[in-house]
């Protein structure tokens, strides 16, 4: 039986070009763990890692018979790796670019949605107020527009400020039924 750990790589090479599956054996023996710890290492991920470095000695397997190799098997195979990781992270970064692209999509949509609900909340409440009697409607005016206290309306308008009370929650117990349906939704 032939021992292929004293043979050199590029031996290995020339006979896993000849379909020679315990030199291709040999040479996953010996270069896994270094391949593996380097696309770690750049990855950042060993799930990556593990996948880049099995592709790597499936495309070495699959282009055994027209592969040329010019240097030395160890600069081939670290290229063949090397690449592999440049392009997964050429990946992800075209997923993240992606991502923030479709959260930004969102994030615009859900806003004039947002703004789309508010001008009609705007709408109905104003259509709310304006069915309120005469002295409900100027009370709650100025209260949630001109931002007077009680006590400011009461005086303003020459009623005692009971009456001012007694008024807006009048006023905000006929908007609440008024907008009951835009609330459900």
């Amino acid at each position: 039986m032939i021992s292929y750990r004293t043979h050199t790589d590029e031996d290995l090479f020339a006979l896993l070009k000849n379909d020679d599956e315990k030199a291709f054996t040999e040479l996953y023996d010996r270069y896994w763990k270094k391949l593996f710890v380097r696309a770690r290492l750049l990855l950042n991920s060993q799930e990556d890692a593990e996948d880049l470095v099995h592709d790597v000695f499936v495309k070495l397997w699959r282009k055994r018979a027209t592969l040329h190799i010019f240097y030395s098997f160890h600069t081939y195979v670290a290229a063949m790796l090397r690449y592999g990781c440049f392009k997964e992270l050429a990946q992800r970064k075209k997923r993240r670019e992606k991502e923030a692209l479709r959260e930004e999509i969102e994030t615009a949509d859900y806003s004039t949605q947002q703004w789309l609900e508010f001008e009609q909340l705007q709408e109905e409440l104003e259509a709310a107020v304006g069915e309120l009697p005469d002295r409900c409607r100027v009370i709650f005016r100025l209260s949630r527009e001109k931002y007077l206290t009680d006590k400011e309306i009461a005086q303003k308008l020459d009623i005692s400020v009971n009456t001012v009370r007694t008024q807006m929650y009048r006023a905000l117990k006929k908007l609440k039924v008024s907008l009951h349906t835009f609330f459900i939704l």
